[in-house]
């Protein structure tokens, strides 16, 4: 976007926000739209800083070496490396007519993520513009943070357990809000998190964003969403946000975080669909005896190991071209040999193995390599989460708002994925993914009502694979906030465990797919070593 304009719009519009630009033709506008109310009584409230101190993070960490997230600093502590200067109450701006102050019902597909941690995602930016200072950078996110909540009143709410133990989103209310943190990191920059060929600083990118190790059920007392933008000591800035992972799934949370960026530069909204039309009539009701919350179903104290693995267009074109030359030759030589009698068999196969299932092929059987200690006939799981929004007849919005997800699981020994090629196994993930259409969706929500439980994410086998997010997710287009492209996705600790994937699209947007790993260290350490895994990662660690 050209910021040598003003960014006002009319002040009636969805659109009005407050100037990021201060140049000669700057104007104001009666923006009212807003209501932030600081918290009093929260140990991490400060005084305002002026602009030309947050700009100058350094000092404002010298001005009010108290603050700090979470705790209060002893007086021969170190300072931390990330402090918090602010935090924000903001609620919405007005209501969507299609969910006002109502009630929006947990459905099957969210109801298993009550025991999940918050999702934790955010973007590193360069820094602003020279003439745009701190100050009307967090009153500009604020002020269309307002506005966004205000299309997606359910994301200011609160849980509600009703007496029949079914679970809501309670839309309105006086608890409708949303917490909103301002953090400053002086001593770091944007090199200090985004080093390659290098392990993830965690300890660092943990500070990013609050409500950590939140779980989904904690909705009932706690805000749904937090926000946290951190400006560091070179001016580059993070925008994280935390969702409730019961409230929405990987589409729905980029939708919002689409939109909050849009309204910072007056592009148009995209209404999410709020019908409870994703299996909305079950009757299904999960319990939690004495309101007790859930326990995350994984050990979140394991020690972990945690890499961004570049994998560029042309490596996961390759690796595309491989899997299906493979899969053409094995049916080809099926089809001559024992199964050609069987006309049904053939005619059921699936179609063409794509980027992405042969990019999660290759891993599996990478990361299955690198765990040494497996046995030969030890059953091995790789799960990803599919998308049933297009999946379903008649199918449901593209923008339906919650989660429409459901957890796909392919098998193999150990033994059959050393022995057969980087076809077969995309073969097999292929399969699994193809044939989870309308009726396998129906029987798995089915089988679920029948036993209603929290979904188990973790490896208490040590054989398991979880691949999170997509590489479809819009997480660099459609998040500009009116400075530029983000130069990097990022995520907390919440969900982590050997194991666990995300993937990313690559910031150029070229195709290029990033993978952010987490394995146990031992297994990291043999990764990084297998020579046939890393000639297709773009810079592969030492």
């Amino acid at each position: 976007m050209q910021m040598n304009k003003c960014m006002c719009t009319d002040p009636s519009s969805l659109d009005a926000l407050p100037c990021l630009y201060k140049g000669p033709q700057h104007h104001t506008s009666p923006h009212t739209s807003i209501t932030i109310i600081p918290d009093k009584h929260d140990p991490m409230m400060a005084p305002p800083i002026s602009a030309d101190a947050l700009v100058e993070a350094a000092s404002a960490v010298a001005a009010y070496p108290a603050i700090a997230p979470n705790r209060m600093l002893c007086k021969d502590a170190p300072a931390p490396a990330i402090s918090v200067v602010s935090k924000q109450t903001v609620r919405p701006a007005g209501a969507s007519a299609a969910v006002g102050s109502g009630d929006l019902r947990l459905s099957v597909s969210d109801m298993p993520m009550l025991s999940c941690h918050y999702i934790q995602k955010g973007l590193f930016f360069p820094p602003p513009p020279p003439g745009v200072l701190a100050a009307s950078l967090v009153s500009s996110l604020v002020a269309a943070l307002s506005r966004a909540l205000g299309v997606f009143p359910a994301l200011a709410g609160r849980l509600v357990t009703l007496h029949d133990d079914s679970i809501v989103i309670r839309c309105g209310g006086d608890d409708a809000a949303v917490e909103f943190y301002h953090a400053v990191a002086p001593s770091l920059s944007l090199g200090d998190f985004l080093v390659p060929g290098a392990d993830v600083p965690t300890r660092l990118t943990n500070g990013l964003f609050p409500m950590d190790r939140t779980v989904s059920y904690g909705g009932h007392g706690r805000p749904l969403t937090a926000f946290q933008l951190t400006v560091l000591g070179d001016g580059a800035v993070f925008v994280g946000f935390v969702a409730n992972h019961a409230v929405v799934d990987g589409t729905s949370f980029w939708h919002f975080f689409n939109t909050w960026a849009g309204l910072c530069r007056g592009a148009p909204v995209r209404e999410p669909d709020f019908r409870r039309n994703f299996f909305g009539d079950s009757t299904a009701v999960l319990r939690f005896p004495g309101g007790a919350s859930p326990a995350v179903t994984f050990d979140a104290d394991a020690p972990l190991r945690e890499r961004i693995l570049h994998f560029s267009a042309a490596a996961i074109s390759e690796l595309k071209a491989t899997a299906n030359r493979s899969k053409r030759a094995g049916q080809e030589a099926e089809a001559n040999g024992k199964l050609a009698h069987d006309d049904s068999r053939l005619e059921g196969r699936s179609g063409e193995i794509s980027s992405f299932q042969s990019l999660c092929a290759h891993i599996w059987r990478a990361v299955t390599r690198a765990r040494r200690l497996l046995a030969a006939d030890k059953t091995t799981t790789f799960r990803m989460a599919v998308n049933c929004r297009h999946r379903l007849r008649p199918a449901i919005s593209p923008l339906y708002f919650g989660n429409a997800i459901q957890s796909v699981a392919t098998t193999a020994t150990v033994a059959e994925l050393a022995s057969n090629d980087l076809g077969w196994a995309a073969a097999r993930l292929n399969a699994t993914v193809a044939s989870h259409k309308d009726g396998a969706i129906r029987r798995a929500a089915a089988e679920w009502e029948a036993a209603p439980r929290c979904f188990p994410l973790g490896n208490p086998d040590g054989a398991a694979l979880t691949m999170g997010s997509s590489p479809r997710f819009p997480m660099y287009d459609g998040n500009d906030f009116g400075w530029g492209r983000a130069l990097a996705v990022r995520s907390g600790r919440a969900n982590k465990f050997d194991g666990k994937m995300s993937s990313f699209p690559g910031q150029a947007g070229d195709g290029s797919i990033d993978v952010e790993v987490c394995l146990a260290p031992d297994t990291m350490a043999h990764l990084l070593l297998d020579k046939e895994f890393l000639q297709y990662v773009s810079s592969p660690a030492p």
